[in-house]
């Protein structure tokens, strides 16, 4: 049984990977996702991306994130978000609401790649337009070197859009230093998107079963349709 699950996670990994270079074609530098639960945890994100570009057609943004989630299970954690944002035309303003479910599929360690499943399901407030994503969570250590993969599919729907079905993947190689300081790289493709850049994250212990996770990073566009920086940071509060 194992063997049949693990050989539709490779040919559904194959698929995706073929996806992302001819489906997709939104911005989707955004986080890393690690395929890991711990029950009965609380976390508050705040997370946030500033994008600008030397092109005229493309508008400096501001994306932030509040999110508060918890450990449902062993192997269920599930999370709400606030999504606010801004261009230098408009003020602040919230413009979704997003609900996301991460499912841990292996136990850390137990096979030779570990593997989690995401679930979004984000609805624009004013413009009553949904997007549903979903996608494989994919992670392996060797020693001191970590790599992440995330593949995702993602069908956007809703009033005057066209409903299309989009794809996107990121990846991301970490190296652990301590426990305070992680460097790594971080890799985005998808039609509209091309960027890699330096990102730096850590944990700061602040007591008992209470740590602060930090992550700031530069993700540089290599093509037009993406922006000449992303600059991305966020803050975990996990207790």
């Amino acid at each position: 049984m194992k063997a049949k699950l693990f050989a539709l996670f490779n040919s559904s990994l194959i698929l995706l990977s073929y996806s992302v270079t001819t489906l997709a074609d939104g911005n989707s530098i955004d986080k890393v996702y690690h395929p890991y639960v711990v029950e009965t945890e609380v976390e508050v994100e705040w997370r946030t991306l500033f994008q600008n570009d030397n092109d005229d057609t493309l508008d400096d943004q501001q994306v932030h994130r509040l999110g508060v989630g918890y450990g449902v299970t062993e192997s269920l954690f599930a999370e709400f978000y606030l999504i606010g944002g801004r261009s230098p035309s408009d003020d602040f303003d919230i413009e979704a609401v997003e609900i996301e479910l991460l499912w841990q599929l292996t136990e850390q360690g137990e096979y030779d790649y570990d593997w989690g499943l995401l679930f979004e399901l984000e609805r624009e407030i004013d413009n009553q337009v949904w997007e549903f994503s979903t996608g494989l969570l994919i992670e392996k250590e060797w020693g001191h070197w970590v790599g992440a993969a995330n593949l995702l599919v993602e069908y956007e729907w809703g009033n005057d859009i066209e409903d299309e079905i989009e794809t996107a993947a990121s990846f991301q190689l970490r190296y652990r230093y301590n426990a305070a300081f992680e460097p790594a790289v971080e890799f985005y493709q998808s039609e509209k998107t091309t960027g890699i850049g330096p990102v730096a994250m850590g944990n700061i212990r602040l007591g008992i079963a209470q740590k602060l996770h930090w992550e700031f990073g530069a993700i540089f566009g290599l093509k037009s349709e993406t922006p000449n920086q992303t600059i991305k940071a966020s803050l975990e509060y996990e207790f």
